[in-house]
């Protein structure tokens, strides 16, 4: 795990623990909802982490829990039930203390200021689960894995297990052997691999074979239809490690009593929220907080949450954001009509904390997954030109006075020629393979975007230009040399690329001005290769009145 990762699970452990004791200390029914809601929390960390063993352990602890929830009556439990759980919490917090360090980091290993290759990332384990009859394909496949920046390691479904660290996903293909020997294999890796993600390539398209498979362990199935791209993808998506952009929540709530409750409880489960006491501020915070969800009272001073919720929904803007009503009204008929005039759920008062916070963050989940596909490009699912563009921007103005950042833009040679000759799905090849070449050798905290057609925007923090070009020359070279198949053979196509320093160009736009200039010049000296932009470069003079109109 990265070191900012493994830090916030300690933290959230260590909650978990204290929360448990204070409740075997104490007994009371908040203590067990507080509780409850950590074990909550933490399954949905683990689950944006995408350790699926991790998650099933937190997600067995919680129902666990949420079967002896019951009232302030029943607490505190017996000790019958106090021992169940203890075996539990034990077991997670066992588990969770021997991964630590066991999916591959993505860390760089050394800094070189000369622009030669360099060691950017540490390799990432994936075994490969291999029957005799699936040797060539999964051998195929097991070739571009490695190519694309990971170390594979290949095992019969009979061996032992081996003695490296857990992998960071484990491919299983079809065997020889019965169904019952093929799901006892699956079950001991997983017991054995608790944060790796299991893949099934090959599965039967027939949900009672799917199901029987996930019983054992598997996280994905695959088809083999589906062939070498889908688990490509699904491989590369898991290196994508990073914490996602917090969840904001607006709470429209008059009483303050309800507003600290629902707040407190947001908190736990790491959401950020905003209180409204005056529904009439409600679209000037709107703009100015841009939550992802609205938590909405029914009755409020002035109008009502069904009142504030049809203006939101005559605003293009906010016609789409989940808008969710929590309220002591108890009348079916004003749930319903609330629900009619544009409301996504409703929850009454008092609220079951543990539900709230699910209701909230499936809720927020699907929200961003619409939104992301207007930000995610189709073809490679790297951020589109806009996205990318603003994310740039974001980097530059969050950065610190003294950071670095290297921006370097990317065009695929001759790609007209590319596909005039070989066709447009060739050509999408290629534009793919570049996508994933670039996200398997990169780190999550580095801007990958496609900016159009055949070119790449790519945002590499904290390091030097030196150090960036170093990189950006060594994926060059294994680009060349990776063979895009088309119906006569393969090709090889190469691609030239400029970079500018945020220490010579300070804004997003100088930066991509800048790189984007030292990319013509690439092309222009003949292709295949990587020029750097320089302030005080003669061959960059041309650019100074344009990028620093106050000197010139």
């Amino acid at each position: 795990m990265a070191s900012s990762n493994t830090s916030v699970i300690e933290e959230r452990v260590h909650l978990l623990h204290t929360r448990w004791s204070n409740y075997i200390s104490g007994g009371s029914f908040d203590q067990f909802i507080e509780f409850a809601v950590t074990v909550n929390s933490l399954a949905e960390h683990f689950s944006r982490m995408r350790l699926p063993g991790l998650v099933r352990l937190c997600e067995g602890l919680e129902n666990l829990a949420l079967a002896r929830l019951g009232s302030q009556a029943s607490h505190p439990l017996p000790p019958q039930d106090i021992a169940l759980l203890q075996r539990q919490v034990s077991t997670l917090l066992g588990t969770v203390a021997t991964s630590r360090g066991a999916p591959p980091e993505r860390r760089i290993e050394e800094y070189r200021d000369e622009p030669r290759p360099v060691e950017w990332i540490k390799p990432r384990l994936v075994w490969l689960v291999v029957s005799d009859d699936m040797l060539d394909a999964a051998d195929a496949l097991r070739q571009q894995i490695d190519f694309f920046g990971f170390q594979t390691e290949e095992i019969s479904w009979n061996d032992p297990l081996p003695g490296s660290d857990a992998p960071l996903a484990v491919l299983f293909f079809p065997g020889s052997d019965s169904e019952d020997s093929e799901h006892a294999t699956i079950a001991a890796i997983r017991g054995h691999c608790a944060t790796s993600q299991l893949i099934y390539v090959g599965a039967q398209p027939a949900i009672d074979n799917i199901v029987a498979l996930m019983r054992s362990g598997i996280d994905l199935t695959i088809p083999i239809e589906e062939g070498a791209t889908m688990v490509l993808n699904c491989v590369l998506d898991l290196v994508q490690n990073f914490e996602p952009e917090k969840y904001r929540v607006l709470v429209v709530e008059d009483s303050l009593v309800a507003l600290t409750l629902i707040q407190r409880t947001l908190s736990e489960h790491g959401i950020d929220s905003r209180a409204v006491r005056d529904p009439g501020r409600l679209i000037e915070e709107m703009r100015a907080y841009q939550p992802d969800l609205i938590l909405m009272d029914m009755h409020m001073p002035r109008f009502n949450g069904v009142e504030a919720t049809r203006v939101l929904r005559q605003m293009s803007t906010y016609r789409s954001i989940p808008i969710v009503y929590l309220s002591s009204e108890s009348d079916i008929g004003m749930q319903v009509e609330a629900l009619r005039l544009g409301g996504d759920q409703f929850l009454n008062k008092p609220f079951n904390p543990v539900l709230l916070a699910a209701v909230v963050k499936t809720k927020i989940e699907r929200f961003r997954e619409t939104l992301r596909s207007t930000r995610h490009d189709g073809l490679t699912g790297l951020l589109n030109h806009t996205a990318a563009k603003s994310q740039l921007k974001a980097m530059v103005e969050r950065a610190a006075p003294a950071a670095q950042l290297t921006v370097v833009m990317i065009d695929i040679d001759h790609f007209k020629s590319i596909n005039d000759a070989y066709g447009h799905p060739v050509g999408d090849q290629v534009i793919r393979g570049l996508a994933w070449l670039l996200k398997g050798r990169l780190r999550s905290s580095d801007l990958i975007g496609r900016y159009g057609g055949e070119e790449f925007l790519v945002a590499l923090p904290d390091i030097t230009p030196g150090q960036a070009r170093a990189v950006i020359e060594r994926i060059r070279e294994d680009f060349s040399s990776l063979p895009h198949a088309h119906a006569k053979g393969a090709l090889f196509a190469t691609f030239s690329a400029g970079v500018a320093s945020s220490t010579d160009f300070p804004t997003a736009q100088m930066l991509t001005e800048a790189a984007d200039f030292a990319l013509l010049e690439a092309k222009q000296h003949g292709r295949n290769r990587v020029r750097q932009a320089r302030a005080d470069d003669e061959n960059f003079r041309c650019l100074q009145p344009y990028l620093f109109p106050e000197n010139s």
